[in-house]
């Protein structure tokens, strides 16, 4: 691999928490939405009103460790 590629490459560590977004604080997307109503359907659960960007996210990726999606 070329000096390059690896500057372009994205490890996993260069994700950013959810807790550090600049924007974690707006509300959810709209595909962040429906893809959490998709999941809580699928794991029988509820969506709270009111969640910020950030806990969506957070709860996206819980419910796709509970539902088996995302893997």
């Amino acid at each position: 691999m070329t000096d390059r590629n690896q500057r372009n490459a994205s490890p996993q560590g260069a994700i950013k928490d959810p807790d550090e977004w600049v924007t974690g604080e707006e509300p959810p997307t709209a595909a962040q939405e429906s893809y959490l109503h998709t999941l809580a359907r699928e794991a029988g659960e509820e969506v709270p009103d009111g969640l910020t960007k950030a806990e969506a996210a957070k709860r996206i990726e819980e419910l796709q460790a509970e539902t088996g999606r995302g893997q």
